[in-house]
């Protein structure tokens, strides 16, 4: 039996403190460049035009069928092999972004197929042109019906970006990793560090409550949770 010392764990924590603004940054740049792909491929998979759909759908399927490791491995050395010399940073975005987009598609697309057909054919009764449709019509009432799934895919996102560490991106479990092999108390530091992120996780779902009160003003009148 060994006795528990967090003491030369926490005397790291600026270690901490960085790599938890990093895991921060990862998570909000990849969900909002992943929602706007994950947007426009819904649409795409929706559309007329017969190659979108199948390039969308094949993306989807890609991604959503192999693992996010996997990903982050054919980005980073993909990139490489192409002669683009990227930070770990920089890769970890683009490879969770292209994650994320996938999900954040099939999640829109079926916020998109919900809305009742009357609505859209009214809206082209109006003259409405397909993009002006979405943008008038279909999009924050679909966004408003699956923001919950959207924010907790959002927040899974967060947590997988603990695979990152695998590319020497130095985000919170990269960290632990170093801090664990540095002080030889790896139970204490990943204690620390599973509570990092538990913490990280409520506020993030409490950022998306108060981000859907702002949008949604139904969600506002009726307090709805996430």
């Amino acid at each position: 039996m060994t006795t528990l010392d967090f003491s030369v764990v926490l005397s790291r924590w600026d270690m901490f403190v960085q790599g938890l603004y990093l895991t921060i940054q990862l998570t909000l740049v990849a969900t909002a460049c992943g929602f706007v792909l994950g947007t426009f491929c819904a649409i795409g998979k929706r559309g007329r035009r017969l190659w979108l759909k199948r390039l969308c759908g094949g993306y989807i399927e890609a991604i959503r069928n192999t693992p996010l490791l996997v990903q982050i491995f054919l980005v980073y050395f993909g990139l490489s092999s192409l002669g683009l010399s990227l930070n770990a940073v920089l890769v970890a975005m683009i490879a969770l972004t292209i994650n994320v987009g996938a999900y954040s598609a099939e999640i829109m697309r079926s916020g998109f197929d919900s809305i009742e057909k009357g609505q859209l054919e009214a809206a082209e009764t109006l003259g409405l042109s397909r993009w002006q449709v979405y943008w008038h019509v279909i999009l924050k009432q679909a966004l408003e019906r699956v923001y919950p799934a959207l924010t907790s895919q959002f927040v899974l996102l967060m947590l997988a970006s603990s695979i990152c560490s695998q590319i020497s991106a130095e985000e919170l479990t990269a960290v632990a990793n170093f801090v664990q092999s540095d002080t030889y108390r790896p139970l204490e530091t990943y204690v620390v560090v599973g509570g990092l992120y538990i913490a990280l996780s409520v506020l993030l779902r409490a950022l998306f409550w108060v981000l859907g009160m702002m949008i949604f003003k139904r969600r506002r009148a009726l307090a709805t949770p996430i």
